[in-house]
């Protein structure tokens, strides 16, 4: 049976993830994480889209992404391949660099939108041994931007529209966004983020 065609909706935000052949490293290091950035901004001149939430890790990464002037599959063709061309030429690479064509779910209401960014930011907190202790000491994720109330320093990140969408018992506001993405796994949220991101298993990665 072939893949299944994806279905483009230009006023939809997506959850995107995209992890390296054989669960390999994708990002040796700082470097690679600037390089992709840099792919990410040359794609956004080409075909503008917008970015609500991030998070690089390790063997693979996430993005809450919305492709309004092309197709999404043909904007994360430029994205991957030009981040591989960049890879397999600094590592002298060869051979199948992602595991499969990317993972995509899309966000249809505000509560899979807010789901969804939860659980991106939480992924250097929910590995096996977490990553850093609090997630505004992660790096490689949009939610150390949330917590500083920095102005995006990207113009493909939104860092405004998800405090604006929050349900109570939360009320629109950064402080109550950030408070959402840090409150324990309460089997509410949880169950959520399990309805929200379909065939994605955390525990795959």
């Amino acid at each position: 049976m072939g893949r299944s065609r994806r279905i483009w909706n230009p006023d939809a935000y997506e959850h995107v993830v995209m992890r390296g052949n054989n669960r390999q490293a994708i990002f040796q290091g700082e470097a690679d994480k600037a390089a992709f950035f840099r792919v990410l901004t040359y794609a956004h001149n080409k075909y503008p889209f917008t970015i609500l939430a991030y998070c690089l890790m390790t063997n693979h990464y996430h993005l809450l992404i919305k492709s309004p002037e092309v197709p999404l599959g043909k904007l994360m063709a430029l994205i991957n391949k030009r981040y591989s061309d960049y890879y397999k030429k600094k590592y002298n690479y060869s051979g199948y660099f992602y595991e499969s064509r990317y993972y995509s779910n899309k966000a249809i209401t505000h509560k899979s939108t807010l789901a969804i960014s939860r659980y991106i930011h939480r992924n250097p907190i929910n590995t096996a041994e977490p990553m850093v202790e609090d997630m505004k000491d992660y790096p490689y994720s949009s939610y150390r931007l949330y917590a500083a109330s920095h102005r995006s320093p990207y113009d493909f990140l939104d860092l405004t529209y998800l405090p604006t969408i929050l349900l109570p018992p939360y009320s629109s506001c950064l402080a109550d966004y950030l408070l959402y993405c840090e409150e324990p796994d309460l089997p509410n949220i949880k169950s959520q983020e399990e309805n929200c991101l379909g065939a994605w298993h955390p525990n795959n990665i």
